[in-house]
């Protein structure tokens, strides 16, 4: 690999000579082989906003030339575009406020910038990453706030429309499968009878819920942490930049973002990033449930409940001929588990602040946005290849109803829960039905007994 050289405060670095990044990514690169894991796409393009939006506002205030200003607008829009997604190489785990991705997406701007000013990618001049690139910026509070951006940007683009998707899908099975009666479980164990419809409402209502719970961390991630650079105080920075990079972050998404009401908190703690991650995790939570009822009311074909079938997707065995599996529940399931680990780390990460700063704003960031594309994903996939294509087995449903013990419940009102359980006990012990044992003790009338049955 061919090199060229590059000095920081450190000394020189050699650079791979093709690479827009500059000496501190290099530093990092070779500081940080842990993982091999780098922060999303999504978590660059939103970093690069920030730093085309601080151009814009610094060339207005009369602290940025404006031809370096053009240069790293144009440059930070590429980065948006996914043109430099292939530059940001530093791993997940490495300094924890952050600092080394904020400079590596300081250099390949000022790089590419140079390049566009000079033909020559890298060095400092004209465009210099951290005195023009991170103008009235620290990754103190540039890395939070794009935390929040990316974050936000997720959930309103992708994840609430997903989730939309599946609960209209499971509200129109609930109302597909209003009319088939079946019976109830409750320990596993037969419980009185419902409709499938029933069941599915009750699966639409979980997803409607946790959209309502997503939407209400909204307002908090809407705070960004702009404008406290180094602690919070905002030293080194004009005192109009904040609101009005806010400002045009804001035009640019389509969202309203703004100004953190205390830039102490939101530099130093992360806790909307946890509130949003127990969101999260409460939809994983349902999507479990979901899905494991699913693929339960559809074992079989022969030997299971059999009370719905699933879409045949693939075949299910390597050993077994004709064996066809749950396999969208099941990835809904893995996902859900992820999400749930995902969780307990961004916990952990939110104790990490320490004073006036968060020291674990990466892995938060990561596991935090990868907890959103998994939900957002399996949402979809789960409403369009699997819940959208299930259909009911009205037989097997209804004839389970005939056969449950707990159908003694009805006669309760009419004869006590004792004698209503001697029924249970001696239809259990017999093999026979409650209808079957009722008439032959004659308790009601039989009119009387089909409509309690």
């Amino acid at each position: 690999m061919d090199f060229r050289e590059e000095k920081d405060s450190m000394g020189t670095v050699r650079v791979p000579v093709d690479a827009y990044f500059g000496p501190q990514t290099q530093r990092a690169v070779e500081n940080f082989p842990i993982s091999g894991l780098t922060l999303p796409a999504a978590f660059m393009h939103a970093l690069a906003l920030i730093k085309q939006c601080a151009a814009r506002v610094n060339a207005e205030l009369g602290l940025l030339n404006a031809d370096i200003a053009k240069a790293i607008i144009k440059a930070a829009q590429e980065v948006m575009d996914g043109k430099f997604d292939d530059q940001f190489v530093v791993d997940v785990f490495q300094t924890g406020s952050g600092t080394s991705t904020n400079m590596n997406m300081n250099e390949v701007v000022a790089s590419r910038a140079n390049e566009i000013i000079t033909g020559k990618k890298g060095d400092k001049t004209p465009v210099h990453p951290n005195d023009h690139v991170n103008l009235g910026q620290s990754s103190n509070d540039v890395i939070p706030s794009t935390i929040h951006i990316a974050a936000l940007i997720s959930i309103k683009k992708d994840l609430i429309p997903s989730l939309d998707i599946l609960h209209k899908t499971i509200a129109n099975k609930a109302a597909e499968f209003d009319r088939i009666k079946k019976i109830g479980r409750t320990h596993l164990q037969d419980a009185v009878p419902m409709t499938l419809g029933d069941e599915f409402s009750g699966y639409a209502r979980q997803i409607e819920l946790g959209i309502e719970r997503v939407v209400l961390v909204v307002e908090r991630l809407a705070e960004l942490a702009l404008g406290g650079t180094a602690v919070g105080t905002g030293l080194n920075t004009h005192p109009e930049f904040a609101a009005k990079v806010i400002a045009l972050i804001s035009d640019y998404c389509g969202l309203i973002f703004k100004p953190a009401k205390n830039r102490f908190e939101a530099q130093a703690a992360r806790d909307a990033a946890v509130e949003t991650s127990g969101s999260l995790k409460t939809i994983a939570v349902s999507l479990v449930k979901i899905a494991n009822d699913v693929r339960w009311l559809a074992s079989g074909p022969r030997c299971g409940l059999g009370e719905i079938n699933l879409p045949a997707l693939q075949p299910g065995s390597s050993i077994m001929p004709g064996k066809v599996n749950p396999v969208i529940p099941e990835a809904v399931l893995q996902a859900a588990a992820q999400v749930a680990g995902n969780d307990t780390t961004i916990m952990l990460g939110g104790q990490g602040g320490n004073f006036e700063l968060n020291t674990m704003l990466p892995v938060i960031a990561y596991n935090l946005l990868q907890s959103i594309s998994l939900l957002a994903a399996t949402s979809k996939v789960f409403a369009e290849k699997c819940i959208r294509g299930i259909t009911a087995n009205r037989k097997v449903c209804e004839s389970y109803i005939e056969r449950s013990l707990a159908l003694a419940t009805g006669l309760v009102p009419h004869i006590g829960y004792d004698r209503a359980a001697s029924i249970a006990k001696k239809a259990h012990e017999t093999g026979k039905t409650i209808r079957e044992i009722a008439l032959q003790e004659d308790i009601l009338s039989q009119d009387l007994l089909n409509k309690l049955l």
